[in-house]
Formats: C-alpha cells, structure tokens, sequence
C-alpha cells in the first residue's frame, strides 16, 4: 500500500522524501560535564558523536575529528556547560493557556484555527525551555493531531508530541462543558470522549484513537478548574473504568486519569490506569495500589501554585472553581511527600497550560521543595518520564542507540536545581534549536 502511494504521488508529480532525505551532518559535541545512561551518572569531559539524529559514540576525553575519523564533523563546544538529556513534561495543554484578562467567552466566537495559531508561541517556548518531548493531556483533536504532524515535518518548531486528543468523561464530567445554559451547552459540549455506561465508554475510547491517539486520558474524579460545584470525587463507575482501560489496553494505548479525590484514585489503579495525573488525596492504601500495578504519579505541583496565586488576584474567577482551590491545593504537598516516602514512580508533569508555556521549568522547584533530591527531580523529567510514555529505546537518557534530544545548562543541577529555569542549548533529533553560550 505504501508504495503503491509513493507510486501514485510521483506520476501527480509530487516529490516524496525518505527519512534519509533528512539526515543531518555528523556532529560532535565536547560536554565538560554530563548526564549519562540510565542511571544519569555524572561524568566529566566526554565526546559525544551524532550521525543522522542519533547518538552513535560517547567517548572519553575530547577527540579531535580527526582520531575519530569524521574529519567533516561540526563541533560543537560545551566544554563549560553541564549537558543533559532533553527534558520530557508529561503533563501539557499547548492549545491554550490561562489567562484571567482576555475574554471568557472567546472560544464562542473563534475557531480551531485561532488556537492553532496561538498555539505556536507555546509549542517554541516549551523547546526553548529544554523540553524536547511533551504529552499533551486534552487538546481537541481538531487542533492537536494537526500541530503533531507540523512539528513533526518541520513545518514549526516545538517538542515532539504525544496527544491525548480529546479526554474521556462522563456527562457532566471534569472535561465535559460546565457554566453555560443547558441548551447552549448541548449544542458546544460533548466531544469525542463524552461518554455514559460500559458499553458507550468502550464506544469513546474506539472513537478517540480512531481520531489519533497516542495515549487515553480520562477525568476518574473531579476536576478543581471545571465551573461545576460537583466537588472532586470519583465520576466514572467502576465498571466504566475497566471498560475504558481494558479498550485502551487491546488497542495498545496507555490511560492515565485525572484523579484528585481518594476514592477515584483507587477506583482508578484498580482498574489498572498507567498513570494517575495530580494524586492530590493520597492514603496509605492508595500507595499501595500504585506500588501493586506499578503505576505512576504525575503530581503537576506547579499547577497547584499557579491556581493558588490566581485566586488571590483574580475577582473574576468562578466562585466554584475558587472554592475547590482553596480546599483542595493545601493538601497536595502532603501527598506528594507521602509517594516519595514510599518510592512510588514518579514522572515529571506541570499541566502548562494553566501555568505558562516555557515555565516548564519551575516544577522542578517544587519537587525538591517537597523532598526530591535534585538527581531525583531530573530522572523524573527524562528516564522516567521516557519509561512512562513507552519510548526508553529512544528517548530520556545520553546512550548509544538513543535520539539526539540534548541540552546544556551553566552549572550543575545536581548542586542547583534552579539552573534548569536557564537553558543555553537545546538540540532536538540531531537538529540545533538554540544556542546561547
């Protein structure tokens, strides 16, 4: 079939390139300091050689072109930076981004269009920020798929996607439309993933992927930024929750749910969920469920921070959102550390969207804040948030064999979180995106 379509496309005259078509030149880097392999061992003064978007040499030392017999190699000099893998957020909304002074009701008079193209300035700040890869978690799949396969042909420059497309939820969910007179919102709402019993969940879920995509993300409980005061407990029944997971898993995606109240959060992992996104009520027996199957948390601290400054300076948010922040935000840093004692998996995730694009970074604070070791946070934002997304054979560490996403930073991060707020150098797949030395 496929090369029946290269075949078509020649005869209309059409140009069809190979992935070789764009292959980059041989590359050495000279790093003073790295990260290295899967354990992020600290190193010092390597040589690391990238041919066609690839990691193909590290070695000791800094080898001149000429002993490694690449005498047409570009080097790149970061002998005085502390050089890394890109970072990895697995928590984004890039279509839109908070902002308490436009226009609430903006989205009733533009199209997919306007977010699209907005979008763009979010997609470059996030790469300029280190993040070489994201996980967008509930972007309308009418935007989203089409801004993946932009970055992917170069056509703008952001991270490597992987998308949710549109999110799972029940009627009068987290991610259905809360706010608006019922008969305004039964024309806008619904979506893809607007789902009711078993059966029509397994419906949504065949509908969502059919629509592209690469991960299920569903709303267990409640969300704090939704219009409703429907508080933030579980949403989905149980049964709605192992058909939604079992259809995700036969059709070989991953789930993760939106999950801030207890009940859902078990309701969740025992439905057996990869990931729970925020975890903002943790118990001992929901520790265990994590620790049982494996699960991850995505604890998206930054976001609680965010929401918490905007209530205090913001008179027009709802009072129903209001309320929820101010009772469910304080009990977030207790979860976390309660995880973190009890070595749950933890990925990196900010949920920017509500925080600002390119502010990636501030998350890191938070986790060592709340007891992370420094090398900790960092393996959060690569190898595990890379294990999380199923993608360790490509991305989140400097191996050989591994894609080219590397970044520098002035300092160590091990000593300083706060270094990674300041990226100098981002190389995404081989190819240079920034360079500040």
């Amino acid at each position: 079939m496929k090369q029946k379509l290269i075949t078509i496309l020649a005869a209309l005259g059409t140009t069809v390139y190979s992935a070789a078509s764009f292959a980059t030149q041989t590359q050495v880097i000279y790093a003073g300091s790295m990260l290295a392999g899967a354990e992020q061992t600290l190193e010092k003064q390597r040589t690391i050689v990238i041919e066609d978007a690839i990691i193909t040499r590290i070695e000791k030392g800094y080898m001149s072109v000429t002993d490694l017999a690449l005498p047409d190699a570009k080097i790149i000099d970061l002998k005085n930076q502390f050089v890394m893998p890109g970072l990895i957020d697995m928590h984004v909304h890039v279509t839109f981004e908070r902002d308490s002074s436009a226009n609430p009701h903006r989205w009733l008079t533009e199209y997919e269009a306007d977010y699209a193209l907005r979008s763009v300035k979010y997609l470059q700040r996030t790469l300029a920020a280190g993040f070489t890869s994201v996980r967008d978690l509930g972007s309308s799949y009418k935007v989203i798929f089409p801004l993946q396969r932009a970055v992917e042909r170069g056509d703008i420059q952001g991270p490597r996607i992987f998308a949710a497309g549109d999110t799972i939820t029940p009627t009068g969910g987290h991610a259905d439309l809360h706010g608006y007179r019922k008969d305004i919102s039964d024309v806008i709402s619904g979506g893809l993933g607007v789902c009711d019993g078993a059966d029509d969940c397994r419906r949504a879920v065949r509908e969502v992927i059919k629509s592209g995509a690469d991960v299920i993300k569903i709303t267990a409980t409640g969300g704090v930024l939704s219009n409703t005061a429907a508080g933030i407990n579980q949403q989905f029944t149980d049964q709605e929750l192992m058909a939604i997971v079992d259809t995700a898993h036969n059709l070989g995606r991953s789930v993760t749910a939106h999950a801030h109240g207890t009940s859902g959060i078990k309701a969740a992992l025992r439905a057996g969920v990869d990931s729970i996104e925020h975890g903002s009520y943790l118990d001992k027996e929901t520790v265990k469920l994590f620790k049982q199957h494996n699960a991850y948390l995505v604890p998206t601290l930054l976001a609680g921070q965010t929401v918490s400054q905007e209530v205090l300076s913001n008179p027009n948010m709802p009072t129903a959102i209001a309320d929820k922040v101010r009772t469910v935000v304080p009990n977030v840093a207790a979860s976390f550390k309660l995880a973190l004692k009890n070595n749950v998996n933890i990925a990196f995730g900010t949920d920017s969207g509500v925080s600002r694009h390119g502010n990636n970074a501030d998350e890191f604070l938070w986790l060592v804040k709340y007891g992370m070791a420094e090398k900790q946070a960092i393996m959060s934002a690569t190898v595990n948030a890379a294990k999380l997304l199923g993608q360790q054979d490509r991305l989140g560490q400097l191996s050989v064999g591994k894609q080219a996403d590397i970044i520098s930073v002035n300092g160590s991060p091990l000593d300083d979180i706060t270094t990674l707020q300041n990226v100098q150098f981002v190389m995404k797949a081989g190819q240079i995106y920034k360079h500040q030395l």
